[in-house]
């Protein structure tokens, strides 16, 4: 830290004072200050957001890998990972981790592994170191390309302690290579054991229910009406005769009854009907117009003199003209 300002010494005292007008920061506590204003700067753009956060796939086919070479780093994640899940299959772009020329190869080494459609998740990862070694992590170049990143992006870089802004801004932190690689990968162990108990869970309730059934089953069986199914019918079957002869002998009355109740109606219709009255002696004497239908006579005045007349009567029809009309006396018999 550089501290400017005005000394005064009293000699008579004995005493120093210093009026301080500028503190700055250098060395350690300047990287810091600078950090710090680079995180607030990303803070208030959204970047540390996590609904940003993109989600890690289950079991990644192949993990980009971006760390030093020949690194413990690079030995760490792949160890583990292929320990974990031995057909896990690594894109390695190894890289210079610290220095003013690690961010560019960094950030292209992160450029072609987010094209590459087999790249599932990347890893970057690095040891523990002091904070110049981890000043490329922190860099705005590398955070936004991080942010920019289709493919889900894991930041492991140092110890537990140690918190870059790339573990800010990646989709998931860390705490060291190792455990990158456990969060990355499950173990094919715990998995199949997984498995095995769900398989034995599943086979158990199945046979449990299979059981369940069975006494259900069993229990229906030893009801009476299933045990012999024709006892019922068979205690039934003279109510069932007696009544299949009481419904015919009933329906054989009601259709006897309402053949009598027709031929009745049929013999008043038939007596009441036109051609009854006709055969009683009796006419229908209709006038023909020149035009249009016959009307049936009423009265005399429908027949003046020269009408022609049809003259209905029981077997068939008479022709006739009026030659005039007489009144008849209201006294006199027909």
């Amino acid at each position: 830290m550089i501290i400017c300002g005005k000394p005064n010494f009293y000699t008579g005292r004995g005493t120093f004072s210093l009026r301080v007008n500028e503190i700055r920061a250098v060395g350690i506590g300047e990287l810091l200050a600078r950090i710090e204003r680079l995180r607030r700067l990303l803070e208030a753009e959204g970047l540390f957001d996590p609904r940003l956060k993109r989600p890690i796939p289950f079991l990644p086919n192949t993990i980009g890998l971006i760390t030093g070479r020949a690194s413990a780093a690079e030995r760490d994640v792949t160890t583990v990972a292929t320990t974990r899940w031995p057909a896990v299959r690594f894109a390695i772009r190894n890289t210079i981790v610290q220095g003013p020329n690690a961010v560019p190869q960094i950030v292209e080494a992160l450029s072609a592994l987010d094209a590459d459609p087999d790249v599932e998740v990347i890893v970057l990862a690095r040891g523990g170191g002091s904070v110049e070694d981890l000043l490329p992590f922190s860099d705005e170049t590398l955070c936004r390309a991080i942010v920019a990143c289709r493919t889900p992006v894991v930041s492991a870089i140092g110890h537990e302690p140690d918190t870059p802004l790339s573990d800010l801004v990646a989709d998931v932190r860390a705490a060291t290579p190792t455990d990158a690689a456990k969060r990355i990968v499950p173990d094919a162990a715990a998995e199949q054991a997984l498995v095995a108990d769900l398989h034995r869970r599943s086979a158990r309730a199945l046979r449990n229910w299979v059981h369940r059934e069975q006494h259900h089953l069993q229990q229906l069986r030893s009801r009476p009406v299933l045990a012999q199914p024709l006892a019922a019918i068979d205690a039934r079957v003279d109510e069932i005769t007696r009544a299949r002869a009481t419904t015919q002998r009933d329906i054989t009355r009601l259709i006897d009854r309402q053949a009598d109740t027709v031929g009745h109606l049929s013999a008043r219709l038939t007596a009441l009907g036109p051609a009854a009255t006709l055969a009683r002696g009796y006419a229908v004497v209709q006038a023909v117009p020149p035009a249009g239908a016959p009307t049936v006579l009423r009265c005399v005045a429908d027949a003046p003199e020269g009408t022609r007349l049809r003259v209905r009567v029981s077997d068939g029809v008479i022709s006739a003209v009026s030659d005039g009309t007489e009144q008849r006396d209201d006294h006199e018999a027909y």
